[in-house]
């Protein structure tokens, strides 16, 4: 069944982010399946509402200005990110192979959280897509299987290359390269996310607003 997040405000929701940021668990740096049960995910699922859409993620880190990881939330009929070769992780959160179901902006906020520290700040790029493309990039993100260490971007962007919006990417095992090319399709909106914003909490949820 799927559910959606309603009449929660900015102050509760934050504290439900820190509640489940509690039960935050690391995952070993091996690529192993992942398969949550149907009833699982059942229960999990998330509709989001607003434009599908395809939002690419990328920490990166201050000193060097390399890119770290690189993650996909996908906004279709639910919303789902596909976090390849990631750490991230909530009991809480079913996952399939290295896409987590039940992405409400609470979870999201978790992930930032984790990702966004001291010595990393995120880069987060928002494309709308038709509903057809945002289903089938959680379909091609189910098909990708369990992803090897340091492969995140070259996942993502085999993801990416079979949508039509996004095609022309030449692809890059490097995340940064990833995100330069993806803010050069039309229509990308690019944010950052920075820990010792004053605005920190606010734009997390801000930035997982539809469309």
């Amino acid at each position: 069944m799927m559910r959606a997040l309603s009449g929660i405000g900015l102050a509760g929701v934050f504290l439900r982010v820190w509640a489940l940021l509690a039960v935050l668990v690391v995952a070993s740096g091996c690529a192993q399946q992942n398969w949550a049960s149907d009833a699982a995910i059942e229960a999990a699922r998330y509709q989001h509402g607003g434009t599908p859409e395809l939002t690419l993620v990328t920490i990166v880190h201050y000193d060097t200005g390399r890119g770290d990881h690189t993650a996909l939330f996908i906004n279709g009929s639910e919303r789902v990110v596909f976090d390849p070769a990631g750490s991230w992780t909530l009991d809480t959160i079913p996952v399939r192979n290295d896409v987590h179901f039940g992405m409400t902006p609470v979870a999201g906020a978790s992930f930032f959280v984790s990702h966004v520290r001291d010595t990393h700040y995120a880069v987060v790029q928002r494309l709308a897509v038709s509903p057809e493309v945002a289903e089938r990039a959680i379909e091609l993100a189910l098909q990708v299987g369990p992803v090897a260490p340091a492969r995140c971007a070259s996942a993502t962007s085999s993801v990416l290359r079979r949508l039509s919006p996004t095609q022309d990417l030449r692809g890059s095992v490097f995340p940064q390269i990833l995100m330069r090319e993806f803010g050069e399709i039309p229509g990308v909106q690019t944010y950052e996310l920075h820990r010792d914003s004053p605005d920190f909490e606010t734009d997390m949820f801000r930035l997982q607003q539809s469309l």
